[in-house]
Formats: C-alpha cells, sequence, structure tokens
C-alpha cells in the first residue's frame, strides 16, 4: 500500500480510527468472496477523510487472496487504458484462455499489438473473462485507489466489469474524493469524518499545546472530523492561533485549505527541492530513475537534495511516492508557469520516443507556450496510435491539443475537423461542436468547409433524429458532389435515413429524394451503396411499382456483400427487405450481420440489427426469441449506455395482448421517443397500440393509433399499420378510412408477388368485399399466408374469416376457422387475439374453456434464465452465451445450476424436453 496518504509520525495514525463498522463491511465483503460470490463497493468521500486505509485494511484482510492494484493519476487522463493497465498487467500471461476476439482487444488497447481499434464493449468483455478466469486459481481482489482521475477508457470498462460481476470470486473495491457517473449505481461506502471522541484524540496528538475544550469542540467541527485536517492544519497555525482559536476554516473549503497547509511546507523548502518535487508531481508514472534524471537536466543534484530532505512531503522507494494527493496538487499549481514548462520539457527529453512515445508528447505539449507544428505534429501522430487502441477520448484528448498547437490556418483547419469527427466518436458532442466551429472559420478551401458543414449535420443527427439533421446532410451531400462523390452518396442515403426516421413530414424526405434523383449514374456496375440509393429516392418520388426492381436488385446486392464493404451504411437500408415483403430474407439477413458482429467485437452496431432480429422474430410468433433478443438488446444498451427506443419489445407485448404492461411501455415510448426527436419510435408506439387494441376487440382506440402510424415519413411503419388501420375502420364502419387504407395498401402490396404481401392484401380486400368475393379472398389469404413464416398473420387471416362465416351463419365452418386460430393463438401466446377468437367461438354454440397459453416455465423462470435457457437449448457453450449476455462464463454456470434445479434436470441434454413442456415449443 501507498505511504503517501497516511498520518505516520503524528503519534496516533490516521489508520482506521473509529472505523470499526466500515472493517466490518469489508470483513463481510472478503468473506462472501472466499465463498464464491463477488462483490463490487465504491469506497468514496472528502480528500484525507480516511479512504485509502479503509483500501489497505481491505488488503490486508485478504490473506490468501491474489490482489491487484491500480492508482488513478491525475497527469495520465489522457492515456487511454493506463489504470486498466496497471490493474490488469499481472494476469497477462492468461490471455490466451480468453476467446481469440476479447484476447485480441485486450492485446491491441494494451500496445502489445497492432489492429482495427477494439470496441470499448469488447475490451469490458475481455476483462471480465480475465478477472472470471484468473478467479478460478483463488479468489480476486481488485483496489483501485484515486478512481476519480482513471483515464476514461478504463472508468468505462470497470465500470462495465463492475456491473456484471456476479459468481467469480472478484472483489472490485473502488476508492474515489466522488461518485462518478461510470460508477453510478454500483453498491457504495461513503467516508465521512470522525466521530468527536475520535476527533479529538487525533487532535491531540497533532498538538503539543493545551487547548482549551470549546477551542477543540470548534476545530473538530470545522474541519468535520477530517482526519488529514486535523493532523495537517495545526501545522500550518501558530501556536498561540491554535490555543486562541483564530484563524479556523469554512469546512466548504477544506480540501484547498488542506493543500494550502502542505503549500506552507513546500515553500519552506529549498529551491532545488522544491523543483525536484514539481518533476515528480508532473511525472505520472512514479519512476524515480526517470524523475532524477529530469531533475538533473534541471540542475539539482541528488546529494543537495536528499541533505535538506523534504519534509516527509515525497518519499523515493519503487516507486515515487507523495504523502498524499493533495501535496502533488498544491506542488504543481503553485509552481511559476516558466518551471512547469521547463520541468515538462527536461521529462520529454529523458523519457524514450520508442517504449512511450504518447507520454513524451504530452510532456512536450505541456512544456510548449506557443505553436510549434513538430509538437503538434506528434500529437497528432499519438492520437492514431490512442485511436488505433480505441482510445477514443485519448485521441480526441491529443487532436484538440494539437489543434491549439497548430499555427498553419488550413493545417489547423484540418486537424480541428478530424478533433471534431473523433469528440463525436467518443461521445463528447459540446467539444466536437466546438471543433467543428474552429475548422469552419479556419477553413482555407470549400472542401474544408463542407467537411465542417457534414460534422456539423453527424453531430445534429447524434444529438436526436430531429428536423435539422435531414437538411443539413442534404446541404452537406449537395456540396460535397464536386469533390467525392463517393462521400456524398454516403452522406445523401444518411440524410435519407435520418428523414425516414425522424422527420416530422415528409417533406425533408421527398427533397433528399429528388436531389438523389440528380446523380449522376454511377460508373461501371452499380455498387449495394447505389441501388440502395436508388431505390429509396424512387420509393418516394415515384412509388413502390416504380422502385421495386432497383429495390430487389439491392436487398440481393446488399445481401450477398462482404459486410465489412456495407457496415458502415447498411443500417439505413436494413428495411429493404420488409419493404419488398420477403419475409425469409428479412429474417436471415439480420442473423449474418449480428453473427459478423460478434465475431468481430463491432458490439455498439448491434442494438439496431438486434431490432432487425427481433421484429422478424415476433412476426414469425416465435415469442420466447424475439423476448431474448429484447433482453440482449437491453443489455447492449446497458452497456453502451445508449438507450434506443424498443421497437420489438412494442410489438411483442401487444402481440401478447397484455393490455396493462403493452400501454406502459407504449406510453413511455411515446414520451421519450418523441421528446428526443425519435419521432420512428413514436409512429412504432403507435403501431404497437393499433395491434393491442384490435387483439381486444376495441377497435375505436386502435383506428386512430393506426392513422397516426401512416402519417410518418418512415415508408416501413407505415407499411405494416396499413392492415390495422383497414381492419379497424372496417369493424367501426368508417368505410372512407377502411378504403382509404386498403387503396394504400394496394400500392404498397399489389406490385410485389410474395406470398406475404398477396396474403394480407387479400385478407383487407376481403373485410371490405361482399359476400360473392369475400369468401375466395380468405382462402386465398390462408393459402398464401400458409406459404410464409408469419403465424400470427395466418392466425388472424383464420380469425377473419371464422368472423365472417359466423355472420353468414355458415357455422360448422365457422367453428373448424376459429377453433384453428384459437389454438394458433394459444401456441403463440397472444392472449388477447386468443380470448377473441375464444368469444367467438362461444358465441357459435360451442363450449370452450379459458385456457392459459404455454406452461409454467416462464413463471418459474427470470427473464434473464430464460434467455440462458434458450441459447443453451440453441447449442451454444457457456463462454458464447457469456459473449452475447455481456456475463462471464462463470456467471453463465451458474444461473444454469439454478435454471437445471427450477426445471428439475440435471444436464443440458434435458434442457429442450423441459422447455418443451412450456412455452417454448
Amino acid at each position: 500500500m501507498d505511504q503517501r496518504k497516511r498520518g505516520a509520525g503524528h503519534g496516533v495514525s490516521v489508520g482506521l480510527l473509529g472505523r470499526q463498522s466500515e472493517c466490518a463491511l469489508l470483513d463481510q465483503m472478503i468473506a462472501a468472496v472466499r465463498m464464491g460470490e463477488s462483490r463490487v463497493l465504491v469506497v468514496h468521500g472528502a480528500p484525507g477523510v480516511g479512504k485509502s486505509a479503509l483500501l489497505e485494511y481491505a488488503e490486508n484482510s485478504a490473506t490468501g487472496m491474489r490482489v491487484l492494484r491500480a492508482v488513478g493519476v491525475e497527469s495520465e487522463m489522457e492515456l487511454a487504458f493506463a489504470t486498466l493497465h496497471q490493474l490488469c498487467a499481472p494476469l497477462l500471461d492468461r490471455l490466451e484462455s480468453l476467446p481469440a476476439p476479447q484476447r485480441d482487444a485486450l492485446e491491441t488497447v494494451f500496445g502489445m499489438r497492432g489492429g482495427t481499434p477494439p470496441e470499448r464493449f469488447l475490451v469490458g468483455l475481455a476483462v471480465l473473462s480475465l478477472l472470471s478466469d484468473a478467479s478460478e486459481a483463488g479468489p480476486l481482489l481488485c483496489v483501485v485507489d484515486d478512481a476519480q482521475w482513471m483515464d476514461r477508457s478504463s472508468a468505462q470498462v470497470l465500470g462495465f466489469v463492475a456491473r456484471r460481476l456476479l459468481a467469480e470470486s472478484v472483489a472490485l473495491v473502488f476508492g474515489s474524493r466522488r461518485r462518478d457517473q461510470d460508477l453510478l449505481g454500483l453498491p457504495e461506502l461513503e467516508v465521512t469524518g470522525l466521530k468527536a471522541a475520535d476527533a479529538h484524540a487525533l487532535l491531540s496528538s497533532a498538538t503539543n499545546v493545551r487547548i482549551d475544550q470549546d477551542i477543540r469542540d470548534r476545530f473538530v467541527a470545522e474541519t468535520r472530523g477530517n482526519p488529514l485536517a486535523l493532523l495537517e492544519l495545526p501545522r500550518e497555525l501558530a501556536v498561540t492561533r491554535v490555543a486562541g482559536g483564530s484563524g479556523l476554516l469554512d469546512a466548504g473549503k477544506l480540501p484547498s485549505r488542506i493543500e494550502q497547509s502542505f503549500l506552507a511546507r513546500i515553500e519552506g523548502l529549498p529551491e532545488q527541492t522544491r523543483l525536484l518535487l514539481l518533476a515528480a508531481a508532473a511525472e505520472p508514472v512514479g519512476d524515480p530513475s526517470l524523475v532524477w534524471r529530469a531533475a538533473e537536466r534541471l540542475g539539482v543534484t541528488p546529494a543537495t537534495v536528499l541533505a535538506s530532505g523534504t519534509d516527509g512531503l515525497l518519499e523515493f522507494d519503487v516507486r515515487v511516492i507523495f504523502r498524499h494527493p493533495l501535496v502533488r496538487s498544491a506542488v504543481y499549481r503553485s509552481a511559476k508557469e516558466r518551471d512547469r514548462r521547463a520541468v515538462h520539457l527536461a521529462l520529454a527529453e529523458v523519457t524514450d520516443a520508442q517504449v512511450d512515445p504518447d507520454r513524451r508528447a504530452w510532456h512536450l505539449a505541456s512544456a510548449t507556450a506557443a505553436p510549434d507544428e513538430t509538437v503538434a505534429a506528434e500529437l497528432e501522430r499519438s492520437a492514431g496510435r490512442a485511436q488505433a487502441r480505441g482510445g477514443l477520448a485519448a485521441a480526441a484528448a491529443f487532436l484538440q491539443r494539437s489543434v491549439a498547437l497548430t499555427i498553419d490556418t488550413s493545417r489547423r483547419a484540418e486537424r480541428a475537423l478530424t478533433a471534431a469527427g473523433t469528440s463525436l466518436r467518443a461521445g463528447d458532442i459540446e467539444a466536437a461542436r466546438q471543433f467543428a466551429d474552429i475548422a469552419d472559420r479556419d477553413a482555407q478551401s470549400e472542401f474544408q468547409r463542407v467537411r465542417a458543414l457534414l460534422v456539423r449535420g453527424h453531430i445534429t443527427f447524434a444529438a436526436g433524429f430531429n428536423n435539422e439533421a435531414p437538411l443539413m446532410l442534404l446541404t452537406a451531400a449537395q456540396r460535397l458532389e464536386p469533390f467525392d462523390l463517393d462521400l456524398a452518396r454516403e452522406t445523401y442515403l444518411i440524410a435519407w435515413a435520418s428523414a425516414s426516421y425522424g422527420a416530422a413530414n415528409r417533406d425533408s424526405l421527398l427533397a433528399i429524394s429528388r436531389a438523389i434523383r440528380k446523380l449522376p449514374s454511377p460508373e461501371g456496375n452499380p455498387r449495394p451503396l447505389d441501388l440502395v440509393l436508388e431505390g429509396n429516392a424512387l420509393l418516394i418520388t415515384d412509388g413502390r411499382s416504380a422502385a421495386l426492381p432497383t429495390l430487389r436488385r439491392a436487398v440481393a446486392a446488399l445481401t450477398n456483400a462482404p459486410l465489412q464493404d456495407v457496415l458502415k451504411w447498411s443500417w439505413a437500408g436494413g428495411g429493404l427487405t420488409a419493404l419488398i415483403w420477403e419475409d425469409r430474407i428479412m429474417a436471415e439477413w439480420p442473423v449474418r450481420v449480428i453473427e459478423e458482429l460478434r465475431t468481430t467485437g463491432a458490439l455498439s452496431e448491434l442494438p439496431i440489427y438486434l431490432h432487425g432480429l427481433g421484429i422478424p422474430k415476433v412476426l414469425s410468433g416465435d415469442f420466447a426469441a424475439g423476448a431474448a433478443v429484447v433482453a440482449q438488446a437491453e443489455a447492449v444498451a446497458d452497456a453502451t449506455g445508449v438507450p434506443m427506443t424498443q421497437h420489438t419489445q412494442l410489438l411483442l407485448t401487444a402481440m401478447q395482448g397484455k393490455e396493462t404492461e403493452a400501454s406502459a411501455v407504449i406510453a413511455a415510448t411515446v414520451e421519450e421517443a418523441g421528446a428526443s426527436g425519435q419521432l420512428n419510435g413514436v409512429a412504432s408506439a403507435h403501431w404497437a397500440a393499433a395491434v393491442l387494441y384490435n387483439g381486444l376487440a376495441r377497435h375505436g382506440l386502435a383506428l386512430p393509433a393506426a392513422q397516426a402510424t401512416t402519417r410518418s415519413a418512415n415508408a416501413l411503419v407505415s407499411q405494416w399499420a396499413l392492415p390495422e388501420l383497414v381492419e379497424a375502420a372496417a369493424r367501426v364502419g368508417d368505410a372512407t378510412a377502411a378504403r382509404g387504407a386498403l387503396e394504400g395498401l394496394a400500392d404498397a402490396a399489389e406490385p410485389c408477388d410474395t406470398d406475404w404481401a398477396q396474403g394480407i392484401l387479400a385478407r383487407c380486400r376481403a373485410l371490405l368485399s361482399d359476400d360473392a368475393t369475400a369468401d375466395d379472398l380468405y382462402r386465398e389469404a390462408i393459402e398464401r399466408l400458409g406459404r410464409t413464416i408469419l403465424r400470427p398473420e395466418l392466425a388472424r387471416a383464420h380469425l377473419l374469416y371464422g368472423e365472417w362465416l359466423r355472420r353468414d351463419r355458415q357455422r360448422a365452418e365457422a367453428r373448424a376457422h376459429l377453433r384453428t386460430a384459437y389454438e394458433m393463438f394459444l401456441s403463440i401466446g397472444m392472449e388477447a387475439f386468443a380470448e377473441r377468437a375464444r368469444r367467438e367461438l362461444l358465441a357459435t354454440g360451442e363450449t370452450v374453456r379459458k385456457r392459459k397459453n404455454g406452461a409454467s416455465t416462464s413463471d418459474e423462470l427470470t427473464a434473464q434464465e430464460e434467455q440462458i435457457a434458450l441459447l443453451v437449448r440453441d447449442g451454444l457453450s457457456n463462454p458464447e452465451i457469456g459473449a452475447r449476455l455481456f456475463l462471464s462464463p462463470r456467471t453463465v454456470e451458474w444461473h444454469l445450476r439454478k435454471i437445471f434445479d427450477k426445471l428439475g434436470i440435471s444436464s443440458r441434454k434435458q434442457l429442450g424436453d423441459a422447455l418443451s413442456r412450456g412455452e417454448y415449443q
């Protein structure tokens, strides 16, 4: 344990005085970990309150356990994964045990190999697996002190890991001055000042003069029992001022007063000693050799400094150790600017450019007062290395400093563009805006100005789908055409998608589509991007019939192209398979993409493709698989911190007919998606409401929900809502609305000769047809939909046909179709539609008992246990399941044991039969 925070030399140590309850909590934590459980704790409190003493107690209590330790360093906050590397370095010999993508990710971020920058979440999963693997050999205690100074990449990864530890025999303990964003929601222990009696005892140990009781009480009260303040501040005050009670402090300014106390001691030291302290404060690694070599360049001689000593503020051991981090900050902040620059220059000169080029570059930047192209270029190279390791926040910081040191205006604009884009990818939208403004201001060419506009468009899009982003991106695409036609085409597609997903009306979508139609034809054979772009534009400008040939070519090209060629933009074309009513391709395409994303570790791309997988699962009636996709999407959203509209959950709860649950999800989505400008989410919520209320036979409520959906700019969601609108309007007797919806559906489905399109169209036409043709149309709908994977649509065709037959007094045949519909709805899990079919059966005179679909499996298993059970049933191993659900293999095994107990089985082989007895058959 570092000595820099101990109160040694004051008679009574800061130590554990008055910390019995905190120590008991740590003892319980260690005991639980020894028993095979995981524990996480964030120990937080003001500087000097004794957090590090508690962390040291935990380490000393962990006898027989392996202890891993890391310390956040303020001056290393810009170096990606610095704290994480400290913590994991002793375990790197275990990397071979990790799955290849995870191993590659850690080796890349730690600079052990080159390669594509890994996703932060893959790094987190790799660390989780590494700790889990190490805990197989014995319990682990991982301690991260000064967590408030972790670099952002490390903080995000360790926060991710902390939330997923469950059954790994691992304790992860943070010591921090504050509860930082990445650690929010974790179990915490707030360390406050000592109780009065303990504080008085500590104060007595720090003063050699008798102090009146009322003065002692006031000193204890105003320091709020802060141990470091009680030990340190009496040294700052004259004996008479302490005894007389003068010079006491505002508790709100306590950290700065403690720092001032250290500063007073620093100012009393010789100049060479102060320079040595400054070199140590500016050097983040704590390497004694490096500090001494830098100090010697500044004229500091070891013999002189060692002779006079450092007043206990600094120790040289295996590492350079400050008495407390406040000493480091006091030294650095109180130094003259020229001395700080001189120290950083000396440190840069003694830092090996081959071994540690990024830290050397940062020292050079800190040593530079005026613009310097050499240093700016070095920072730019450091940014490239950081980005290659996946450290986007660090890369952004290097680039931002590089911009500040660049004197050439055009070059500054280029670097500002890169800084803006990197800052946006790192999630710092405000910094991205700032540097986009700098790029626009300093732009020396039209191409630079256009790229600045493009970055602004992406920033606006990232801030929420809204009315501004599509037109900004459209303008950028148009102005890009003379300079980079390929980039212009990509920008047009993103503009089109942003308008489709978020625009309040269709005007911007139409303007973008018209602009796309004016593009010159691509040279040679059209690429998937060219076909998707042209097909989307034709759909809006000329309609489905004109667009269909191009859309079909686009789907074929997109689904057969190497994924690396289309992954950057394919999310904008993911709905094409449904637009041309190809149910099987719609279900198969996202599976391929998701597997590739998992293989390559591009986890941040998963949510939109999980949505693309979940909707077909639900539409095909596989509700268990749909629920598993919802849970995976939630896990990804939790891991990434980026919430997305749960389109699959909306449709799933609506089709299940669970009114209370579905209504809550729908209302929350309308509110949240509407507030953030994600109007596609609002449209999906209205569609779900239309499905729900049609199932409940409350068609008067289904009608306005479906109408609201069909007004959406998103062609796909509005297409899916049209059958709901036809049914609702027909049932409430609104012939005008029903006919209008049928015309819209005919425009969308008639050109597509697929069983899905023609089956839905026939079913809806039957609703509005006279007796002579309705029978044939219902039979056609049942025949065609029976050839699709869409079991719910087929069941609804049987239901509508049975309802029509009953009203036509053909009771015997009506019973057959209603019974088929009822049994199908029950087996799928569509409770509201099943009840609607049951009531119709009763009306035919048949006796039908009300049955609940499925068995008790879903009541016995939790949502996460259901996911794991289904994945095991599908043949996945524990590591594969862990990678999908962001869990360690050991946690998966822990869940699996509980699943076996609940289902009364003892092996994975029995799981399929156990699930088939429930609602998963």
